[in-house]
This record gives structure tokens, sequence and C-alpha cells, in this order.
């Protein structure tokens, strides 16, 4: 009687021991692995900010240093120079932060798979139950969202300078309505989220393909080696065949395709930058080739990282 009651006494201690763990998808999987490398590096998000804060620092000393004659000069130019003259600083604001998420987005892409086999922590991932595919798209997820924080800075960076601009020609009595007339956030907000997920995310999608596999392949110096085969092939062709088809084809990925004249209600065109036709995108032989050519970098990088150690 004792030993079978102790048997059913300790029976669901038993089974619960035994109960498998609780299966954790993929895709749960993938955004722990994200929000691990939003963990690891705050530079993807610390870089713009400051960039932003200092530009509006340096917008907002400008504001205070006689904005009355400066907008009295421009009300006096025609209006193609007035229009111009209104939007450059918005167009700055852009093209820096731009420029600043690009740049944080290559070293990112370079240290990603590198940093970890340099300091050894690859040895405490790989012992956590994730696997190199989800790990690797993690990375290469990275950029996407780096253009998702860019597009958010610059949209609120400019916000604030349209708020302050009006603030101020309000208090030295002047109208802010050319202003806000000139200034179409919202026209250029559509222009840049589609220029930012177009070109800076599925047109580079090779480049930062290639940034990855370079970082799981390489032992040192992966800057140097994502360079030297791309100048090497450059070099080498124009010995052998005085061409320059590689070099050509490399400005042609880092200028990205044709865009056309886009015109927003009151006919003011867009920067040429941010005026592309969906359509003729979506059918431009060179994206899916990208496409293809940065799924075949990832499945390279993927395969590193599994027979890659420590270096």
């Amino acid at each position: 009687m004792n030993t079978h009651s102790n048997t059913m006494q300790e029976s669901p201690l038993a089974s619960q021991a035994i109960a498998p763990a609780a299966v954790i998808s993929p895709g749960r999987r993938l955004c722990w692995s994200v929000q691990r490398e939003l963990w690891e590096n705050r530079s993807i998000y610390i870089a713009p900010l400051s960039v932003a804060a200092v530009f509006l620092g340096a917008f907002l000393i400008g504001l205070f240093t006689l904005p009355g004659h400066r907008m009295r000069a421009v009300m006096a130019l025609d209006p193609a120079k007035q229009h111009a003259a209104i939007e450059q600083p918005y167009i700055v604001a852009e093209g820096l932060l731009m420029v600043t998420a690009l740049i944080v987005t290559i070293f990112y892409c370079l240290e990603a798979l590198h940093g970890e086999r340099r300091d050894r922590s690859i040895l405490f991932w790989k012992s956590l139950p994730v696997s190199d595919l989800s790990t690797v798209l993690a990375k290469a997820s990275i950029p996407l969202l780096l253009q998702g924080l860019a597009f958010a800075f610059i949209v609120v960076t400019q916000l604030i300078m349209l708020l302050l601009s009006s603030a101020v020609l309000a208090g030295i009595g002047m109208s802010v309505g050319p202003l806000w007339t000139h200034v179409s956030l919202f026209q250029r907000s559509l222009g840049l989220g589609y220029h930012l997920l177009t070109v800076h995310t599925l047109w580079y999608a090779p480049i930062y393909a290639w940034l990855l596999f370079v970082s799981a392949w390489a032992r040192r110096m992966p800057f140097v080696w994502a360079l030297l085969p791309p100048l090497a092939i450059g070099v080498v062709e124009k010995i052998a065949f005085n061409t320059s088809h590689f070099a050509d084809w490399l400005q042609y990925r880092f200028g990205g395709p044709q865009p056309f004249d886009f015109r927003v209600p009151g006919g003011m065109a867009m920067d040429s930058m941010m005026s592309m036709d969906l359509g003729r995108f979506l059918t431009t032989p060179g994206l899916w080739t990208g496409l293809v050519v940065a799924a075949a970098f990832l499945a390279g990088a993927v395969r590193l990282r599994r027979y890659r150690g420590p270096i």
C-alpha cells in the first residue's frame, strides 16, 4: 500500500519532469535575435539621433541671426529661387541623416559577424537554441530597420524645424504662410519613405549582403577585404581587356535606378533622387538580379557562420 501510494503521489511530479518543453516558433526566435542586435549595437539609433540634435542646434542658432532680414531677402526672389531657398535647409537635413544612416549600416554589416568571432561571444550565442539562419537574417534585417529609423528622425527633425521657423517668424511679426506653402512636409515624407525603402533598402541589398558575407569570412580587417576584390576585378579587367564594365556596374548599383520627374500638387517638382516610378522600379532587371545576388551572399554567410569558430 505504501509503495502504491508513493507512486501515486510522485506521478504528477514525474509527469511534469518528462513533459516536453514549450516549442518556440522560428519567428519568435528571429524577433529575439533582432532585439539582441538593437541591444548590442546602440549606435544604430544613437548616431542618427546625435546628428539630428547637432543639426537642430545649428539651425536654431541660425534662426535667431537676423531672421527677418533673411526672410525679406528670400521673399524678394522669383518663385523658383524662393522655393529652393526656403527648402534648402530641409534638403540638407534629409541628406545628412540619410548619409549618416548609410554609413552606420555599412560599418554595422562589416562588424556584425566578425565582431562576435573576434570577442569569442559566438561560443555563447551558438549555445542558444537559435539557428545560424535566424541569426544571419536578424542581422540582415538591421539595414531595413536603420532606414526606418532614418525616416522617423528626418520627419521629426523637419517638423521641429518648421515649427521653430514658424514661431520665430510669428514672433517678429512676419507671415508664416509662404513657409508652409513651400515646405510640403507630407509630400516630401512620402517621397522620402519611398526612396529609403526602394533604393537604400532593396536596391542596396546586395551591397549589405556582400558586407555581411565578408564579415563572416574575414579573420581581420573586413573593411579592406570588402574593398579589395571589387578593386582587383576592376583593375584586372581594365589591364586585360581595356574595358570598365564592372566599374560601370558598380556605379549603376551605387547610383540607383533611373528616376523620373514627379510633380506634387502645385506644380513643384520633387527632388530627382526621391521621384521614382514604382512600376518601372519593380520591372527593373537590376533589382531582381541584385536580390538574387543578395540571397546568395546571405546563404554563404549562414554557411560560414555554421562552420567558422572564434578568431
